[in-house]
């Protein structure tokens, strides 16, 4: 994957906000030194986004068991 873009993160969230919030949530995850689940040498911010494009990490909706994102603690 040359370039992730919204369109491939949106086929795994339901709307640009959700994604906002997942990103985010997942950004700093990686920052406190979360396992990276997608290898890549890119900033910490693009590779929340393409562990969302490539489907690693999913939000959970309500209703669904809302536990930890993976490698949150």
């Amino acid at each position: 994957m040359a370039r992730v873009t919204i369109e491939d993160c949106l086929t795994n969230v339901e709307n640009m906000y959700e994604l906002i919030h997942l990103a985010t949530r997942r950004s700093r995850q990686l920052f406190k030194g979360a396992d990276v689940l997608v290898k890549s040498k890119n900033r910490t911010v693009v590779n929340s986004l393409r562990e969302i494009a490539a489907g690693k990490v999913i939000p959970a909706y309500k209703g669904e068991d809302e536990g930890p994102l993976p490698g949150e603690l």
